[in-house]
């Protein structure tokens, strides 16, 4: 008899996790999952991943059932210690038959090298897949990559952040479980300002649709993070310019939103007198601004960041990030200034007297540098 199969899904949602930490934690989820359930021997199809800033989430694909029946075979006493001279069964050929869950008719003997020796053969049922998840899936919880864990409220679960709800649909049927001190179910939430109410998930294979139309969420990590990559990009195309997109702010950046906008904002000119770099750092260092460069490779006086929120009036968003960027640009142009009014060469002798003595040819070198570099370090 073939073994039905469904899709499973499993959402913990929970305050604003980690950004740096959360593509960590998607996949040592998943592969919790995936690998409790391969030593459960619950057949199964593609196994799918999603994280947001609120959610963690697995969804499994024509997962088994239950898992497939086994073969048992057991054995047990010898023969001559199963019964007695009158051939009466001993306690001991009692004792291993209750064991087994039959009556003594149901045992064998067998002939081996070593003597007669009873047997136990039969079939065990797989059990079900309903049975199983919830102790699955709490292993792959506690296994995650969490240097810290917290408590909250009155209960005594521990997580990385806060968890508020939890999902999980074995097909259309709910798994019975509490996971984190939190009963599952079948509502989520989408988006805190979009889509605050909660949202009734039918089945697993319409969750990503659902939290999209009807949620404003998008789940998949690698999604986000493309569309982040080409309005972001198509954001500075419309300035005439190119967007520098380095790997490790868009992967923080993605795991900032649920539903990013992309919006271009600009700065002061004079702050292109900084160099290259305080400027590149402090726009994605501080802020998590994507800067911008013309054709020729200069910096353009503009930014793009990314919004969690469709606002009404993206004018007044562009406006706040606009007038919050001000202040760190000035204090760099500050810092900056500061360090220029002492010259490279007096910055090694200082470190020679702190030091209390000279490596024998580095400082020639650098003085060197230093004589070299005087005029634009005095400005």
């Amino acid at each position: 008899m073939s073994v039905q199969r469904r899709d499973f899904l499993v959402e913990i949602g929970t305050e604003e996790l980690p950004p740096k930490a959360l593509r960590q934690l998607e996949q040592a989820f998943a592969a919790g999952i995936e690998s409790g359930l391969v030593k459960a021997a619950l057949a199964h199809g593609a196994v799918r991943s999603f994280a947001t800033p609120r959610r963690l989430a697995v969804r499994v694909q024509r997962l088994a059932q239950r898992q497939n029946e086994q073969r048992i075979e057991r054995r047990g006493p010898p023969a001559s210690a199963a019964f007695d001279a009158a051939g009466a069964p001993t306690r001991a050929a009692e004792a291993f038959a209750a064991s087994c869950g039959v009556a003594i008719e149901a045992l064998e003997r067998r002939s081996e090298p070593k003597g007669e020796f009873m047997y136990y053969t039969g079939i065990r049922a797989g059990a079900a897949a309903l049975e199983l998840l919830p102790g699955i899936v709490q292993s792959a919880l506690d296994g995650l990559p969490i240097p810290r864990r917290m408590r909250w409220g009155a209960g005594e679960a521990q997580f990385v952040r806060p968890v508020h709800w939890v999902v999980m649909l074995y097909g259309r049927e709910i798994v019975p479980a509490v996971l984190l001190d939190t009963p599952a179910g079948a509502l989520t939430r989408g988006h805190r300002f979009h889509a605050p109410k909660p949202i009734r998930l039918t089945r697993p294979g319409a969750y990503e649709r659902v939290l999209a139309e009807r949620g404003r969420v998008v789940v998949d990590f690698a999604a986000r993070r493309e569309q982040i990559r080409m309005q972001v990009s198509a954001a500075a195309e419309a300035l005439g310019g190119r967007a520098l997109i380095g790997e490790a702010l868009l992967e923080e950046v993605t795991a900032l939103v649920e539903w990013p906008v992309a919006l271009a904002g600009h700065f002061e000119r004079r702050f292109l007198e900084l160099p290259r770099e305080v400027l590149i750092s402090t726009l994605e260092d501080h802020q998590r601004y994507f800067p911008i460069e013309d054709r020729d490779g200069a910096l353009l006086p503009c930014f793009v960041t990314v919004a969690n929120i469709e606002s009404r009036d993206p004018a007044k968003v562009v406006a706040g990030n606009e007038r919050v960027v001000r202040p760190r640009l000035a204090d760099a142009a500050f810092f900056w200034a500061q360090d220029r009014k002492t010259p490279l060469a007096a910055r090694i002798e200082a470190t020679s007297e702190f030091s209390g003595c000279e490596p024998p040819s580095l400082p020639r070198k650098l003085k060197a540098i230093a004589g070299a570099c005087a005029p634009a370090a005095n400005g």
